[in-house]
């Protein structure tokens, strides 16, 4: 027995020794890349083993793009169908391989009759054509207002929806009864509940009204030593920039260091360039939320409409959804130019330099894939 007891000992120590040592790090090769000024430490950490099939099973299921028709004259969308409100200058062939392209990006099981009334094509009595038709406005908003967050790489439908009718990524707004806790917990205040959405935290789970959607500042302090109006600086406020901070290190996969000096989180000076994005996707996010996004609520099903009555909202994760750079940086705006001029301008608007622009980034930045 005692020597049960001596071997079963053993094997504890050991085992508590093997933890102890192998706790927080990862068997090499790790992959690091400088972020930041040299001398402040600010170093990206990443496991090629996790991070390379991650992004490759995002590019798996990317469509290849069907080859670019000529732009021959004749008959128009606009002259040949009826009630073509935002692409009646493109031709029949270029108009009908967008129809063709949105259709395997965002509804490839149910083809034309996602958005279309066979009987009617014009009808837009069915919902999710309404809904088409404003998320194409929002996307060419994004490609032409926020190249300050997207670049030259820009977006299409396909970035979120990835195959979907309705993209993966998105939010709810929550009920606030739900915060009720029950029982001995009282008032939980959205806290403590386990969600992915801010990394299983305890931080509030719900960061997303007020902070991209409302228009709350997304700070931990406030400038003043009694500040006015909202309580910035405040123990509420300061739990929900770090829950959205939390959520957007999940989303792309990045620790806090991505953006922020360690030495100083607060200071400008010495962040490094990718805090000025994430600012500008932080700004671009509440844009389209409020002006595009939440106001289709009223157009939606009752099956499409969360806990307050409205639909999906989008954030960090709709997106990027465990990446960097969504799809790894793959462009696809070029091959489909209809995304590229705001709603309402003419294809001839993009000028030729500008598509070229948009061509030599997407050269440039395919996704790489390390070997």
């Amino acid at each position: 027995m005692k020597i049960f007891a001596w071997f079963l000992g053993v094997i504890l120590a050991a085992l508590t020794v093997f933890m102890l040592l192998t706790a927080g790090w990862e068997r090499p090769p790790i992959d690091s890349t400088q972020t930041g000024f040299r001398g402040t430490g600010m170093v990206e950490v990443t496991n090629p083993r996790i991070e390379n099939p991650l992004l490759e099973a995002q590019l798996a299921n990317v469509p290849v793009p069907t080859p670019m028709p000529p732009d021959v004259p004749g008959p128009t969308a606009g002259d040949v169908y009826q009630n073509v409100q935002l692409l009646g200058d493109l031709s029949i062939a270029q108009f009908t391989r967008l129809m063709q392209a949105w259709t395997e990006w965002v509804a490839p099981e149910q083809g034309c009759a996602h958005c279309h009334n066979l009987e009617n094509l014009a009808d837009d009595s069915v919902y999710t054509k309404v809904v088409s038709r404003r998320m194409l406005q929002m996307t060419q908003t994004v490609n032409v207002d926020w190249n300050d967050h997207v670049a030259q790489t820009g977006v299409t439908c396909y970035t979120c929806h990835r195959g979907k009718n309705i993209p993966e990524r998105a939010w709810f707004n929550t009920d606030p009864s739900d915060h009720s806790g029950g029982g001995l917990l009282g008032w939980t205040a959205g806290q403590n509940q386990p969600a992915a959405s801010v990394g299983l935290t305890s931080l509030p789970v719900d960061p997303f009204s007020d902070l991209i959607e409302g228009n709350e500042s997304i700070r931990v302090a406030g400038r003043t030593a009694l500040p006015e109006g909202q309580p910035i600086g405040s123990m509420q406020t300061t739990e929900r920039t770090y829950a959205l901070m939390v959520h957007m290190s999940e989303a792309l996969n990045v620790n806090c260091t991505y953006c922020h000096n360690s030495r100083n989180f607060a200071t400008w000076e010495s962040s490094p360039v990718q805090r000025v994005l994430a600012w500008y996707g932080l700004e671009m996010t509440r844009t389209l939320n409020t002006e595009y996004v939440s106001p289709l609520s009223s157009v939606l099903p009752a099956h499409r409409l969360g806990p307050t009555g409205e639909g999906r909202k989008i954030n960090c994760e709709t997106c990027h959804q465990g990446v960097n750079k969504p799809l790894g940086g793959l462009a696809m705006a070029k091959d489909y130019p209809a995304h590229l001029v705001r709603t309402g301008e003419s294809m001839s608007s993009l000028e030729a330099e500008d598509l070229e622009a948009f061509v030599k980034v997407a050269e440039d930045s395919d996704p790489v894939i390390d070997q």
